[in-house]
């Protein structure tokens, strides 16, 4: 993977809020959502979730930085001065300390030893890979002093309809490590709210995962808008039912319900539909359904004849007194 500094587009002294107000701009820019026909779109996602794993997390980015993991994570050879500090000839002493790094499914682990007792190169690997010792007794070679870090969190996007959000729904997720969770989505969810999965994210060396933080948009519906938790609704009718009056049918979230228009109603009245909107703590919110007169598409000879009549024996300026 190319450097994370690199991929964020920030520089190495950057601030944490930087890295973090850079993630979220190009989360944003990357989101497959937002690149449906770009087939590289999840590839890149994925590389910059990766490169905030590591430049994001202080721990990790002191290691990255100090050439102790590379860009994936994963730990870099050392050598075999890693071993120890201030190596003296003639072997180790019994204040040398070591430290290890180390990336398996529990995630980043810092391991510090101690050397006291012990003999070759053959003891050493023994005492690391869990073995006695040459002596076998305990106290006789490495004491390890394992330090414990928390696991990172993961975030992830999602999105869903409006009637999901509204009746709630079960979703199945693929983050951006691979690995697919079901989310249940509660009823009432709001746009941009984070949902929180404990114990989902990366684990950590003391056995303590991070946390899935999944982030909800709602796409746009073809018919509703929100305002609050009331929902918008432009509702057609014809000329005809507009001046004669008519029963018509008005969709709503739970399915069509009949609304009464009554004669000579004018574009732009509202009606509010109660209880047919989105739901909320308070209880449901309202449908508002605003008439918009709507004319045959072509025009009509007799309905232009008729009008000019209607101009000549009934003139009416509803403008007057607008200036």
């Amino acid at each position: 993977m190319r450097d994370p500094y690199e991929v964020l587009g920030v520089a190495k002294t950057a601030s944490a809020a930087e890295i973090k107000s850079a993630f979220r701009r190009q989360a944003k820019k990357l989101h497959p959502d937002a690149n449906k026909h770009d087939p590289r779109a999840a590839a890149r996602f994925a590389e910059l979730n990766a490169a905030y794993e590591i430049v994001g997390e202080d721990d990790k980015r002191k290691a990255f930085d100090r050439g102790q993991i590379d860009a994936e994570g994963k730990p870099r050879f050392q050598g075999f001065e890693g071993f120890g500090r201030g190596r003296r000839q003639g072997g180790f002493k019994p204040e040398d300390v070591f430290e290890t790094f180390s990336w398996g499914q529990d995630g980043f682990q810092h391991t510090r030893g101690r050397a006291g007792g012990f003999g070759g190169f053959e003891d050493i690997l023994k005492e690391a890979f869990g073995g006695a010792g040459r002596s076998g007794q305990a106290g006789g070679g490495f004491r390890f002093e394992q330090e414990q870090r928390a696991g990172a969190d993961v975030s992830a996007t999602l999105t869903i309809t409006l009637p999901e959000a509204a009746k709630g729904t079960d979703k199945r997720v693929q983050l951006p490590t691979g690995r697919e969770v079901d989310v249940k989505i509660p009823a009432g969810l709001n746009e941009g709210q984070v949902i929180r999965l404990k114990g989902q994210g990366l684990a950590g060396s003391g056995g303590r995962a991070g946390d899935l933080l999944i982030t909800v948009s709602v796409a746009p519906h073809p018919l509703f808008t929100r305002s609050g938790a009331d929902l918008r609704l432009e509702l057609p009718v014809t000329l005809y039912e507009a001046v004669l009056g008519a029963k018509v049918r008005v969709p709503t979230l739970d399915g069509a319900v009949e609304l009464a228009i009554p004669p000579g109603t004018s574009s732009g009245r509202i009606f509010r539909l109660k209880g047919k909107g989105f739901p909320a703590k308070q209880g449901k919110g309202d449908l508002l359904a605003t008439v918009r007169i709507v004319l045959p598409e072509g025009g009509d000879a007799e309905l232009e004849e008729l009008m000019r009549n209607w101009r000549k024996l009934k003139p009416h300026d509803p403008r007057q007194g607008m200036g």
